[in-house]
């Protein structure tokens, strides 16, 4: 009698745990992918989106190949109108990870550290048992550089490879952690020589191996990864084979380079040249092409993991970007501009289990949207949370493969010198330095042509002049003081 009791017993165990591990095995897992300074030319998926003309700015044969990330949009959704809230890293990022505006976060500009009292989407995660992880790039602890594992980890138990600021191209690893294996120089960054760097110690590859090496270890309970790729951030280097496979290519300088004096506006601080070194515009785009096709043969690896996993159906991966990268477009290198390719990032969701393949959402998001967007998927109850971004779950999981709306956000630059409205369609830019400008996307998409005092655009520009100044005054916008604006 007490045999066949603690064997009922011990099935009765067996049968709590399996239904526990079942249990745990539903919690959909998160791994986010984000680079940095990233042009969405660059990208397979999204050149598919635009004209060849668009598409092909640097020449018709200039592209790189991008399958794995293209796999994500053909296995998952697109977003084709996804805006940093600031196109700089800083402000940026502190919305990505906190759902609000950068000026709520403490972090409006570069190098300022974002508020303790901050909530991420690590933090609720945790709170809802998963194992939280970051590795790379961070820019959200202040001036610290390169900072490794910040003592304010947000929500991240795991961040052991998160460094502040940076874009180191070698890293090593001791008994004491992760360090820069490069010689300092005086102005901050690292000493680059092309033949140190391997797939074992450069930046991207090491970065991908720590993640790998994570999720192996967290792999059977839920685990949400964010994995900050610094690259294809300047300086333009990239290690060995990546650095010649684009030499061959001639790269022609974008038509917008050399614009006219009436499609250059005030904001643009051209001061009557564009800022493309003709010496360097070749050899950088090469190593450019090289950093993006370095990324996305990492980015098969992380895949490849979860599928051999059987990990794949079960987990969300996201991938994007800081801001984008102008690279030579209206004369201009970087970013810090309310233009396309400056301020529009790639924004790719693939989730099996609870989101289509093959869906396009051409709706205008920012940055500040991710956090309640990607709890509500993963079903983790946020209502106690007063994010400014929206909730658009329910847009990744309608049967629907293509959804066009026309929302309005408001984007702005991280010195207060402009603020601009866009939805699918048109952007209007304000700014203290010129008239109003309005661009109309679909007939424009070169942005050289200001429509505000167009008649057939009067009410447009009124309808986003609008809201926009509605949600600045929400959201306690710096610029909504300025006495030029309005």
């Amino acid at each position: 009698m007490k045999l066949t009791f603690k064997i009922q017993y011990i099935i009765l165990a067996v049968l709590c745990l399996q239904t526990t591990i079942q249990a745990q095995k539903k919690k959909p897992n998160l791994v986010i992918i984000q680079t940095d300074e990233h042009n969405l030319r660059t990208i397979g998926a999204y050149r598919a989106t635009m004209s060849k003309d668009q598409g092909h700015i640097w020449g018709e044969d200039n592209i790189v190949e991008t399958p794995n990330i293209d796999m994500l949009a053909k296995d998952g959704a697109l977003f084709s109108n996804w805006y940093a809230t600031s196109p700089v890293c800083t402000p940026s990022r502190a919305s990505f990870v906190t759902g609000l505006y950068p000026v709520a976060t403490g972090s409006p500009v570069n190098n300022m550290p974002m508020k303790d009292e901050m909530v991420t989407f690590a933090q609720i995660l945790k709170e809802q048992g998963y194992a939280t992880s970051y590795v790379g790039k961070w820019h959200l602890d202040g001036d610290r550089k390169p900072g490794f594992k910040p003592e304010r980890s947000f929500g991240f138990d795991d961040n052991r490879y998160m460094f502040n600021r940076g874009h180191w191209k070698i890293l090593g690893e001791n008994e004491k952690g992760p360090f820069v294996d490069q010689k300092k120089t005086k102005y901050g960054g690292g000493e680059w020589k092309q033949n140190r760097a391997n797939k074992e110690n450069f930046t991207t590859d090491f970065l991908v191996d720590r993640t790998l090496e994570i999720l192996k270890r967290d792999k059977n309970k839920p685990f949400c990864l964010m994995l900050s790729i610094p690259d294809p951030h300047g300086p333009d280097q990239v290690r060995a084979p990546y650095n010649k496979m684009y030499s061959h290519l001639t790269f022609e300088e974008p038509k917008t380079a050399n614009a006219k004096p009436n499609q250059i506006p005030g904001w643009l601080n051209l001061k009557g040249k564009n800022s493309i070194n003709p010496k360097n515009f070749q050899k950088n785009m090469v190593n450019y092409f090289g950093m993006v096709k370095n990324i996305d043969d990492n980015i098969g690896r992380i895949l490849d993991f979860l599928k051999e996993n059987n990990l794949e159906d079960n987990t969300i991966v996201v991938f994007t970007s800081d801001h984008g990268d102008l690279y030579g477009e209206h004369g201009k290198l970087n970013k810090g501009l309310p233009y396309e390719m400056s301020a529009r990032v790639a924004f790719l969701l693939r989730y099996p289990d609870g989101v289509k393949s093959g869906k396009t959402i051409q709706k205008a998001f920012t940055m500040a949207d991710f956090t309640p967007t990607v709890l509500g998927l993963m079903d983790v109850n946020h209502a106690q949370y007063n994010f400014h971004g929206m909730d658009a779950s329910s847009d990744l999981t309608s049967k629907k493969l293509k959804i066009k709306e026309d929302r309005i956000v408001y984007i702005t630059h991280a010195n207060k010198k402009w603020v601009a409205a866009v939805d699918n369609r048109y952007k209007l830019v304000l700014s203290p330095q010129d008239k109003p400008w309005l661009f109309d996307l679909e007939k424009d998409p070169d942005e050289l042509v200001n429509y505000y005092n167009n008649s057939a655009y009067k009410k447009i520009a009124e309808r986003l002049e609008n809201e926009l100044y509605t949600q600045m005054k929400k959201y306690k916008e710096p610029l909504q003081k300025s006495k030029i604006l309005k």
